[in-house]
């Protein structure tokens, strides 16, 4: 656990639950935080507030939970996923970021529907 400062506010604590398998850096991560939030390191992308992280990072979430924020599937296997960037340099120093990895906070929502929408009527 390590405490970081996002946009959000002041120090919260970043509990690690799962990382990629890229080299170098420890991108692309997935943190949650006491704030019902989601911490994500991913890939830098040319849009403020968006990173690239690949499909499988999200099998780390939460049970029963789901990231409650606008992701486009790539095409490539890899999601470009919208937040509150993290630009404190005390918490990207923290997350070991890469010159071409950033982080977003996204909220972390409780799944209350389990089925498949067309039934849901």
């Amino acid at each position: 656990m390590s405490a970081h400062r996002t946009d959000w506010g002041p120090i919260m604590r970043l509990h690690f639950l799962g990382k990629g398998d890229s080299e170098g850096g420890g991108c692309p991560s997935m943190y949650y935080t006491e704030r019902d939030t989601y911490v994500v390191q991913g890939w830098k992308t040319d849009t403020l507030g968006t990173v690239e992280i690949p499909h499988r990072l999200l099998g780390f979430i939460q049970p029963d939970t789901y990231i409650g924020a606008a992701m486009i599937d790539t095409g490539r296997g890899t999601f470009a996923l919208s937040g509150t960037p993290v630009t404190d340099d005390e918490s990207l120093e923290q997350m070991d970021i890469y010159p071409n990895e950033t982080a977003i906070e996204v909220p972390k929502i409780g799944r209350t529907f389990y089925g498949n929408a067309a039934s849901a009527g």
